[in-house]
């Protein structure tokens, strides 16, 4: 490829349409004729395991991957746009990956999550980030009071679930609530009153 690749990255809260962003940027490189090759973790088996899923249920057809390194052995010469939709379920080695592609002149669109469940940077989302030319962060609505949701509330029969569960729950509207910075509630650590503490 003779011109310069990019990354771009689409991140954001659960339920804020990242998935359906993907798909979009996906079908538009489609109809212009770029070749396109689209994977995902093997983590997110909710709606699938061939397929990215949008909560709207738009589909598209993907790859799995379990690791980075397989992610860069499974992109062809000729691919022109590499698309990864749940990113943040990726080692930090997809961020080498995502410059090596995009030194070689790939558009590559990493899609992700970019807090997990305690408001923590999730994964290698904040690497990426920063290395990206094009950032989009997306945002949902709070399910309690109406506003800009940028938190992800997860949930165990209904209540908010405490910082010692683990980072990484695949999960739909049955674990995870959108929620605003106010709204979202993390019970602290075996009764520390925070999580600096």
């Amino acid at each position: 490829m003779s011109r310069t690749g990019w990354i771009e990255v689409v991140s954001g809260v659960m339920f804020s349409g990242k998935s359906e962003e993907l798909l979009r940027r996906v079908r538009r490189a489609t109809l212009a004729r770029r070749r396109v090759q689209v994977f995902k973790s093997q983590l997110d088996d909710r709606y699938g395991i061939r397929e990215v899923v949008s909560h709207d249920n738009g589909r598209l057809n993907a790859e799995m991957v379990g690791s980075s390194s397989e992610l860069m052995q499974r992109v062809r010469a000729d691919t022109q746009v590499v698309a990864v939709d749940e990113v943040q379920f990726m080692d930090d080695g997809v961020i080498a990956v995502a410059n090596a592609l995009a030194d070689r002149g790939a558009r590559v669109i990493m899609v992700g999550t970019d807090m997990d469940f305690r408001g923590q940077p999730f994964g290698p989302i904040g690497a990426l980030l920063a290395v990206a030319e094009k950032v989009d962060k997306l945002q949902a609505i709070c399910v309690r009071c109406g506003e800009l949701a940028t938190r992800n509330q997860r949930l165990i029969d209904g209540k908010p679930a405490p910082a010692e569960g683990p980072t990484i729950q695949v999960g739909g509207l049955e674990s995870y609530e959108a929620r605003c910075r106010a709204c979202h509630v993390v019970p602290p650590y075996g009764g520390q009153t925070s999580l600096l503490d």
